[in-house]
């Protein structure tokens, strides 16, 4: 499996990047930058336009405009959300993806190998 992890560094770096020009724009206009618990309510906003831009995309939904290209949009800034609040509360996200993909992986490896469907005598 190929490591993900400059990638994910690249975006992590360019998330940030993108977040201290909203901080610069925060200061200027409110005096203060976004709390952590702002923070979340931006994420969770948008996370939840996440799932009727999914049913616009099933065509059970009406939204002005494409629901792919929004979903790609929303789906990008739920990355750049996660980056955010990562850094906000000193988390090494780079790491804590690879050791929950490594755990996960290594749980549902377990699983599989545990549930084999049994052979067919009757091929064998």
């Amino acid at each position: 499996m190929p490591d993900s992890t400059p990638s994910l560094a690249a975006a992590r770096e360019q998330a940030l990047a993108v977040r201290s020009l909203y901080e610069i724009l925060e200061e200027r206009f409110n005096g203060k930058t976004w709390s952590l618990h702002e923070l979340q309510i931006g994420f969770a906003n948008d996370v939840g336009y996440i799932g009727r831009l999914l049913l616009a995309n099933d065509g059970t939904w009406g939204i002005d405009g494409d629901p792919r290209a929004e979903l790609e949009h929303k789906l990008a800034e739920s990355m750049w959300w996660t980056f955010v609040l990562a850094d906000k509360l000193g988390i090494d996200i780079d790491e804590a993806f690879t050791q929950t993909m490594d755990r996960i992986r290594a749980g549902l490896e377990s699983t599989i190998a545990r549930t084999e469907p049994p052979r067919d005598r009757s091929t064998a």
